[in-house]
C-alpha cells in the first residue's frame, strides 16, 4: 500500500512539471519573439511576422508538451519487475484523443495561413504599379503610368549592372503593385524587411501588392531562388523615401539629384 502511494506521488509530481514545463512554453506567446524574422515595413510584413511567430510559438508549444509526456512515461514507466504492464491498445479515449489533437492544430495552422494568403494576394487599385524583370545576374526596374489609350507604359527604368546594383525608388504611405517577369530563368523577388518573396517565372507575370511602407530606409533586395553560376550577386537596392520626395524625384523625370538625405535607416 505504501509502495503504490509513493508510485501515485511520484507520478503527480512528474506530472505536474510536465505540466509546468507546458505553461510555461505557453506563457512566452505572449511577448511574440521573432525566430529571426524581421517586423518588416509593411502592414503586410507584420501579419506574415505574426503567422510566423504563432506557427513557430505553437510548434515549441507542442514541442514541449511532446518532451514532457516522454520523459515522463520513461520515468513513470520504467522497468521495475518482470510483470508485463497494463496495455492500453484499444483504448477508444486515448486514440480519440490523440486524432482530434492533431486534427484541431492542423485545423487552427490551416485557417490562419488561408487567411492571411487570401489578403496578401489581393491587388486592389494601387496609388503606383512597378515592374519587375529579372534577368542572369542582375535586376531591371521599370515605373508604370496608365497611356492614353490605357495601356501600361513604362516611364523610367532603372537596370542594375556588374558592381552596381540596381536601385528602386519607393514612397511611403502608398500602395504600389509589383508585376514580375523573367527573361530567362526563374528567379525570386525578396525584399527582405517585406517577409515577402515571390518568384520571377519567364512567360508569366506574377504580381504582389503592398497597402504602404511605414518607413523609411535603405534596404537590400535579393533574389531568393537558385538561378545559376553568380546566383549571389543578384542584389539589388529599395530606397524609401517620404512621398513629397518621390513626388519631387517624379516631376523631374526621376532623376537622382532630387532624391534628398532625408531618408534615414541602414542597409540591412
Amino acid at each position: 500500500m505504501i509502495r503504490s502511494n509513493r508510485r501515485t506521488s511520484r507520478r503527480r509530481l512528474v506530472a505536474r512539471v510536465a505540466a509546468g514545463a507546458f505553461l510555461l512554453a505557453s506563457a512566452t506567446a505572449c511577448e511574440l519573439p521573432s525566430f529571426g524574422y524581421p517586423k518588416g515595413i509593411t502592414p503586410e510584413a507584420k501579419r506574415i511576422y505574426n503567422i510566423w511567430s504563432g506557427s513557430s510559438i505553437a510548434a515549441l508549444v507542442v514541442g514541449v508538451g511532446v518532451w514532457g509526456l516522454i520523459f515522463w512515461c520513461s520515468f513513470a514507466y520504467r522497468k521495475k519487475t518482470d510483470e508485463l504492464p497494463k496495455q492500453v491498445r484499444y483504448n477508444l479515449p486515448i486514440e480519440i484523443l490523440y486524432t482530434v489533437v492533431p486534427f484541431v492544430i492542423v485545423g487552427g495552422l490551416f485557417y490562419y495561413t488561408a487567411r492571411d494568403e487570401s489578403k496578401l494576394d489581393r491587388t486592389p487599385k494601387p496609388d503606383m504599379t512597378v515592374s519587375v524583370v529579372g534577368f542572369r545576374w542582375d535586376w531591371e526596374f521599370g515605373y508604370i503610368e496608365k497611356g492614353a489609350n490605357g495601356q501600361d507604359v513604362v516611364k523610367a527604368q532603372v537596370v542594375g549592372r556588374p558592381g552596381q546594383p540596381a536601385v528602386l525608388v519607393l514612397p511611403t504611405d502608398r500602395s504600389i503593385l509589383f508585376k514580375e517577369t523573367s527573361a530567362d530563368v526563374v528567379h525570386s523577388f525578396w525584399v527582405i524587411e517585406f517577409n515577402f518573396k515571390r518568384d520571377v517565372i519567364p512567360g508569366r507575370v506574377n504580381e504582389f501588392e503592398i497597402s504602404k511602407i511605414t518607413r523609411t530606409g535603405t534596404f537590400i533586395g535579393r533574389c531568393a531562388e537558385l538561378c545559376g553560376v553568380d546566383h549571389d550577386r543578384m542584389d539589388f537596392i529599395v530606397k524609401v523615401v517620404p512621398a513629397k520626395v518621390f513626388d519631387a524625384y517624379v516631376a523631374h523625370n526621376y532623376d537622382p539629384k532630387y532624391l534628398t538625405a532625408s531618408t534615414t535607416g541602414s542597409a540591412s
